[in-house]
């Protein structure tokens, strides 16, 4: 099971690197655009800023993970772990084919109304340099974003709250390098070299899922076997 996280860890990690395009195209701008107002060149800001968006990440984590265990427990997926863990490989799969844009319907599930996440994150900006920034960040963890959506689904399989919260940290960390860059590299990086990057993204979503499809199946298989001996 250590060895399955680790690799769940990897796998999130490379998400948020390959998720360099889609970072930004979807809040590159918000980011360039935020720091451009506040037009302070000091670092503490930008610290503040993703200290709050990755530790949002870090809270939809543990209470994916959370409400996982809890599901599990209760009963309501019978007392099979596999039952949760096949369904989030079936979402977080769907989820990477819908990164690829190749289903007919699209991801219309957020975290928060989008109307009011970008209404608070505008009134950050007059909430001092730091304190503005890192409430301006926690609000940009929660905009739409198909990649959250699927690591927080993932979440839901892990053993534990703190490994829910790991794993979202892992993805943090690697959408990190994009997003700090994001005033330098918004308008430099291509439409096609986004494109790839976003691809990358998604298949290694898909592995995730496909990964975690195979491990709920083999789980169910060996509790079945059991409850027939």
């Amino acid at each position: 099971m250590q060895h399955a996280n680790e690799i769940s860890y990897g796998i999130a990690f490379m998400t948020g690197i390959l998720g360099t395009g889609h970072c930004l195209g979807m809040c590159g701008g918000l980011v360039s655009g935020f720091f451009m107002r506040q037009g302070n060149r000091n670092i503490a800001p930008y610290v503040a800023y993703h200290a709050g968006r990755v530790g949002v990440y870090v809270l939809i984590g543990l209470v994916a993970a959370t409400l996982g265990a809890v599901l599990v427990q209760t009963g309501i997926f019978g007392k099979a772990q596999g039952i949760l863990q096949i369904v989030a490989g079936l979402v977080v799969i769907l989820l990477g084919f819908d990164m690829l844009g190749v289903l007919p319907v699209s991801n219309t599930l957020h975290f928060a109304p989008v109307s009011w996440v970008i209404g608070r994150f505008a009134a950050a900006t007059r909430r001092g340099p730091v304190k503005g920034a890192f409430m301006a960040g926690a609000f940009n963890g929660l905009m739409p974003c198909a990649m959250v959506m699927a690591m927080a689904v993932q979440a839901t399989t892990a053993p534990g709250p703190l490994q829910g919260g790991l794993l979202l940290l892992a993805f943090g960390a690697g959408t990190l390098p994009s997003m700090l860059a994001a005033s330098f590299l918004f308008a430099r990086l291509g439409l096609k070299t986004r494109g790839w990057l976003l691809r990358g993204a998604a298949l290694f979503v898909i592995v995730l899922g496909l990964s975690t499809l195979w491990q709920g199946l083999a789980y169910y298989n060996v509790m079945r076997n059991l409850a027939n001996w």
